[in-house]
């Protein structure tokens, strides 16, 4: 039995049987003779071998993966990502040096010779006959790049990839049949073209575009002799001659192109020995492949754009499908990122979060109208490191983002009054809200069913002094808790889910909300701030929703012919009335003037927005927008384990964090800049006047009967002199009732208490006279 090497290889005697049978086959073919077999050579098992005439006479010839380019809505350049580092370029945009070089060095015989050649064969069966191994082959380039078409086809399959590569006699059989069939369709020129358009050269570079900027920063056409030589010498062995790991090695076979070249006459022996004499003049461009590479720290706006793509039916019918024309490459995606709106996201995001911050923040800002995604952010960096993530925070699980998104605390109640308003309440609509209270025993859902407060749940408001009545556009300003439950104990549950519905608004898991008051009252739901941000566009758009995107077009390169793809389109549909969209835009702009939002309100322009905090202050919201632009900021840990109360953010201390203290001046500094020279438009506001009230308002007011805030219950209120001139002074305000805790919707006309009246007037205004105490509405 012959021996093996300790490697594990074949003897030198087995290399040079298996290359003798090889090359009688190489002859045999050139004879046009079929090979049925050689077992007779004892070179290859029975059925090893097809017969020649049976191969199929067509190779498949796929096109060439290339990198994919994504643009801003600029055109400017965000990253590039490839399966393979690859430019096609045409013959012409090779610098002639090149052409020579390679063909010197892989098949000097090339423009003389078919497919195979005959003379080569020989001449390397007799060195390596000499040598006693295989010291020399005899492929031609066509073979060549036959077998790098084996290589391509198979893409990132190791199975597949190791089948093209194996060194078997049936391979070898199929590399030369192709090669005859290639040499008859294409010509030599062509073959040249595509050989420098698909072999590899080391450093992640396919293609001798790719080469030539890789390790001089330059095109191919622009090769100088030298340069030329160096990338010609490694397409044999990329990591023995890689020039930026081994320069002395590199030089060596470099010079051994040179050399050849002079030897076969394409350049002198003078103009070999100049050229030898310079160094390599290496000027590398280190590969910029993923996402993790892009500019404008747009890194997760880029993974997101990958995540459309791969999953957007619109780009083929299944995943599989959209996996291969995104290997495949070539192709410039024009994105709707905003470079303005992105670099102030980022900006305001790292001026108010530093990356060691024990909680994170993200920001995504939309249009109104269109759906276009114009920035999307957040404060830990795109990566694998400390203090990274590839997780991003703005989008759906399935998108790429947190398995659930994040509880959006009280930013959820707009949607609830828009379902209220939609459902005929008035944007006067007051409620007692006490300072604590029960949820509603019963709450109608959907189908019929209704939720039950089984297990006595509560609610209270953020600070005891919140106590009722309150119209709709207080509570809104304040955030009072126990005003909504109230308002969706009269509203149910079911036109919430349905609005929600037509707003887009699901979980971060992608299922729909759940049907439990405080899911659909206090926003105790993961969601993301992509999410939000376009439904509140929404508001902004008068009650048109528009679903987002992030792709404006593409354009593919493939086998020498460009093409523009279908892209996803934005669908927008009414998801509520003008009039209701106007009101709550009214609603929210009193949040940024004079509510809970102020630190976020802009001073040059009409906006609008809502802030939300979460149980226990794991999260913190603001989401807000003007006419033209729309946008959420959440702060928050990912792990949802911190409790944002006595920490530092951003250098700051704060001993508890409001979703108007941390969010909302996110919020402001990133609007501001992205909206900086944009038009300034108006809101459609609405009048939405204060409740009626009898006479005076305000705790204390007396006289004449007319109501007034509660005093403390004994008739000792002091009185104001604000009424008319038959009003108040001292001991003039109606006493405090006992409100009792409601458990179902109060109808306008009713009164709760009001037998407890104010004491006599004295000492008052003009025309003071005895103070009559009045009901509290």
């Amino acid at each position: 039995m012959p021996k093996k090497r300790s490697g594990g290889g074949l003897s030198p005697t087995q290399q040079a049987a298996k290359f003798l049978g090889v090359s009688v086959l190489a002859g045999a073919v050139m004879a046009g003779i079929a090979v049925p077999a050689f077992g007779a050579l004892g070179l290859a098992a029975k059925g090893s071998v097809e017969g020649f005439d049976e191969i199929p006479a067509n190779l498949k010839r796929p096109p060439l993966s290339q990198r994919t380019t994504i643009l801003d809505n600029q055109g400017g350049q965000i990253a590039t990502v490839y399966s393979r580092d690859r430019t096609v370029v045409d013959l012409k945009d090779m610098s002639p040096y090149m052409q020579k070089a390679i063909v010197a060095i892989e098949d000097a015989r090339f423009y003389e010779h078919g497919a195979v050649d005959l003379k080569g064969v020989l001449r390397a069966l007799n060195k390596n006959a000499q040598s006693g191994g295989v010291s020399e082959g005899a492929s031609t380039l066509t073979q060549q790049y036959v077998k790098n078409v084996f290589v391509e086809e198979a893409g990132d399959d190791p199975t597949k990839v190791a089948q093209a590569t194996q060194q078997t006699l049936g391979r070898k059989v199929r590399e030369l049949k192709f090669a005859i069939q290639v040499e008859e369709e294409l010509g030599k020129k062509k073959i040249l073209e595509n050989y420098l358009n698909i072999t590899f050269f080391g450093q992640q570079a396919y293609g001798v575009e790719a080469a030539a900027q890789r390790y001089f920063s330059k095109s191919a056409k622009d090769l100088e002799l030298q340069e030329a030589a160096l990338l010609a010498g490694i397409v044999q062995s990329p990591s023995r001659y890689d020039p930026v790991n081994d320069e002395a090695e590199a030089t060596k076979r470099r010079n051994v192109v040179l050399q050849r070249m002079a030897e076969v006459h394409d350049i002198t022996q003078a103009e070999a020995a100049a050229a030898k004499a310079k160094p390599l003049g290496l000027k590398v461009s280190k590969p910029k492949n993923g996402c993790i590479t892009a500019v404008k720290d747009s890194s997760f706006f880029c993974d997101y754009v990958r995540e459309v793509f791969l999953t957007d039916p619109v780009f083929g019918k299944t995943q599989k499908a959209r996996a291969k024309v995104w290997n495949q490459g070539g192709l410039t995606i024009r994105t709707t990122l905003d470079p303005q709106a992105q670099k102030s996201v980022q900006t305001s995001l790292k001026s108010h979060v530093n990356k060691t911050d024990k909680v994170a923040a993200a920001s995504t800002l939309v249009e109104p109208g269109s759906g276009k995604i114009l920035a999307m952010g957040q404060s830990k960096p795109y990566g694998y490191g400390k203090n990274e993530t590839e997780i991003n925070y703005s989008v759906d699980h399935s998108m790429g983002g947190s398995n659930f998104g994040f509880p959006t605390g009280s930013t959820f109640k707009p949607f609830l009054a828009a379902a209220a308003l939609e459902e005929g309440k008035q944007p006067t609509q007051v409620y007692p809200a006490p300072y604590e209270m029960p949820y509603p025993d019963s709450v109608r859902a959907c189908d019929g069913k209704t939720w039950r407060n089984s297990g006595n749940a509560k609610v209270e408001n953020e600070d005891e002094s919140e106590v009722g009545p309150y119209p709709l556009k207080k509570a809104m300003e304040l955030s009072v808790n126990t005003y909504f439950v109230q308002m969706l104990e009269d509203t149910g549950m079911c036109p919430v889910v349905n609005l929600t519905d037509k707003l887009g608004v699901v979980q971060g898991n992608g299922t729909k909300l759940p049907q439990v008051p405080s899911s659909l009252t206090l926003g105790s739901t993961g969601i993301s701030p992509l999410t939000m941000a376009s439904a509140y566009a929404a508001f902004a758009n008068r009650g048109t929703y528009c679903t987002p995107i992030a792709i404006a077009s593409i354009s593919q390169q493939l086998g020498g012919e460009k093409k523009s793809l279908e892209v996803p389109k934005s669908s927008c549909s009414r998801a509520m009335s003008e009039t209701t969209a106007d009101t709550i835009n009214t609603l929210l702009s009193g949040v940024v003037d004079s509510g809970t939002g102020q630190q976020a309100g802009l001073t040059d322009r009409a906006n609008a927005g809502k802030t939300g905090t979460t149980d226990y202050r794991k999260n913190a919201w603001f989401v807000g927008y003007t006419p033209n632009m729309s946008g959420a900021v959440w702060v928050g840990s990912a792990t949802q384990k911190v409790k944002m109360v006595n920490i530092t953010i951003g250098g700051q201390w704060h001993e508890k964090v409001f979703g108007g203290a941390v969010p909302g001046p996110i919020w402001k500094d990133a609007m501001t800049g992205a909206l900086s020279g944009k038009d300034s438009p108006g809101f459609n506001l609405v009048d939405i006047p204060d409740p009626k009230d009898d006479g005076d308002k305000g705790r204390g007011d007396g006289g004449n009967g007319d109501d007034g805030r509660p005093g403390d219950g004994n008739g000792n209120g002091n009185g104001e002199n604000r009424g008319n001139d038959n009003g108040g002074g001292n001991n003039g305000g109606p006493g405090q009732p006992q409100i009792p805790t409601p458990t179902f919707s109060i109808p306008d006309e009713w009164t709760i208490g009001g037998n407890d009246g104010g004491g006599n007037g004295g000492n008052g205004g003009p025309g003071g006279g005895n103070g009559n105490g009045g009901n509290w509405p």
